[in-house]
């Protein structure tokens, strides 16, 4: 079985942006629109101050070509983090405390104040 891999990705738009000398979402909005990208004013303030799971192509080339810049720079993946191939989880029941035919859940019965032991 692979290794398998956790992979994050760090969304530099406003560091680019401020790079460039772009310090509000607002002046971002023209430099889109003339690129054919209408965004409201709070989809271009969610777009530089979190991280988008989902972004449409041509917004990404815009943002690249206003900024002047690579996708790599404004796109950076890395490992978040690595799993070996097979888990170290114990391989009998008994490893885990539980006992052979012994009920895993019990029943909680809740007591009300007034019925307090």
């Amino acid at each position: 079985m692979p290794e398998q891999r956790r992979i994050g990705y760090h969304w530099n738009l406003r560091a680019l942006m401020a790079q460039r000398n772009l310090w509000k979402t607002t002046e971002l909005m023209p430099l889109l629109r003339s690129r054919g990208i209408n965004l409201s004013e709070s989809q271009v303030y969610r777009l530089v101050t979190s991280t988008p799971e989902r972004i449409p192509a041509r917004t990404f080339a815009a943002l690249c070509d206003i900024l002047d810049c690579t996708p790599n720079d404004l796109f950076e993946p890395f490992v978040e983090m690595r799993a070996a191939s097979t888990a170290n989880a114990p391989k009998r029941s008994e490893d885990l405390g539980i006992q052979p035919r012994s009920p895993i859940a019990k029943r909680i019965r809740l007591v009300t104040p007034d019925e307090d032991e």
